[in-house]
């Protein structure tokens, strides 16, 4: 046989069996004395994942698309880390400890605390940081 013939035959037995199912379903669901529910791509069309999302991911989709960073999970702002320009430091309390690597090859890190006020300066390098209060989204 040719392979046009044969990718007929396939074709139709898709086809067979797909109604083979319909119909088993449609008889299942008569029994139990309900309609069947049959939902087609071609009917509605794929929800999409604003539709489909629960939870904590509608959460997060929902302030994404207000432009809103509830958890903190992008890339934060780059700042000069001048006086005028702190390093922001978002926080829950009125003080946080803050490491700064000084230097971007420096192995060490520089610990200290960084209380609510006026920008702070690193011990080591004098770059700025400014403590913000931060609340927390649920």
């Amino acid at each position: 046989m040719p392979s046009s013939t044969h990718a007929l035959l396939a074709s139709l037995r898709e086809t067979m069996a797909a109604r083979a199912l319909l119909a088993s379903t449609l008889r299942v669901s008569r029994l139990a004395g309900r309609t069947a529910h049959v939902r087609c791509a071609s009917g509605g069309g794929i929800p999409t994942d604003e539709q489909q999302a629960t939870g904590l991911e509608k959460v997060i989709m929902r302030s994404m698309k207000a432009g809103t960073d509830p958890y903190s999970m992008l890339k934060p702002k780059q700042y000069s880390g001048s006086k005028q320009d702190p390093h922001i430091v978002p926080s829950i309390t009125n003080k946080r400890i803050v490491g700064c690597v000084c230097e971007e090859d420096n192995t060490a890190i520089v610990w200290f605390w960084l209380h609510e006020g006026e920008a702070q300066r690193c011990p080591s390098c004098g770059s700025h940081y400014k403590l913000v209060p931060h609340d927390l989204p649920h």
